[in-house]
């Protein structure tokens, strides 16, 4: 499929013009970023891995009944998604104590949390992304009250399914990073899911041995970013052994040739 018109780029996809009227074309890119892009860095295959994790994820939450801005992935970097008018509010998802919230409060990185916390976050990379609460989002407009009700209703239902889901593959889902858009129907809208769930926004430790399998290997110099993203994705049943050369081998001839 030809690439249209670029819409939109991010940290770490590209938005283009789709091939319908209210659809996207998202491109999923290998930089990485940290700390509100202060630290920039490059994990080699992440947009193709990224891309195959998330079309998997995406199409089980519909199975469940999530609506999704999901319609089908068009090849090794790219989805085809509806488009929508994202939230301006990130939304993250905490089961276990990890990364902002025990330099915060204090609390043992890997303390299980008696309750799960949703939190939320105004997007505005100038900002740095601040920690909001429902009043701020209620006097701002940001959202409506209906519109946080579904928001967190689906939250808690992506969770807990994903809970079950990692927790058969030996992963422990530490806490994640959920963006919603609204998807307009001539003057009426209602709020789906868009955006990504992968090891870029999600925390996923081995339940075994505690081992890293997310975005925090380059976040706190690790190493081993891609290998750990690919086991991701064997554990899912989405790369086979000895798959993961191959695959970027063949994405790179891709690049070469200007696909």
């Amino acid at each position: 499929m030809s690439r249209r018109r670029m819409i939109y780029e991010g940290k770490a996809k590209i938005l283009y013009e789709g091939p319908e009227p209210g659809t996207l074309i998202q491109y999923f890119k290998d930089d990485a970023t940290a700390f509100n892009a202060q630290k920039r860095g490059t994990i080699s295959g992440k947009g193709v891995l990224n891309n195959r994790i998330s079309e998997h994820i995406f199409t089980l939450l519909g199975t469940i009944g999530i609506p999704t801005h999901f319609l089908r992935r068009l090849n090794m970097r790219e989805q085809l998604i509806r488009q929508v008018e994202i939230v301006p509010i990130e939304v993250v998802v905490r089961n276990v104590a990890a990364g902002s919230l025990s330099t915060r409060l204090g609390i043992e990185e890997g303390t299980q949390l008696p309750r799960t916390i949703i939190e939320y976050y105004y997007k505005d990379d100038a900002l740095g992304d601040p920690m909001i609460a429902d009043e701020h989002i209620a006097c701002f407009g940001w959202a409506s009250q209906e519109e946080m009700n579904d928001i967190a209703d689906m939250a808690i239902r992506i969770n807990d399914f994903l809970c079950g889901l990692f927790a058969g593959i030996g992963v422990r889902l530490v806490d994640f990073k959920l963006e919603f858009g609204r998807l307009w129907e001539n003057e009426y809208s209602r709020v789906i899911l868009a955006d990504e769930i992968s090891p870029d926004g999600c925390r996923l430790w081995d339940m075994s041995s505690g081992e890293k399998l997310d975005k925090d290997r380059f976040r706190r110099d690790l190493g081993g970013e891609a290998e750990a993203y690919q086991e991701v994705a064997r554990r899912l049943g989405l790369l086979k052994e000895g798959e993961a050369n191959m695959v970027l081998d063949l994405d790179s001839h891709r690049k070469m040739r200007g696909k």
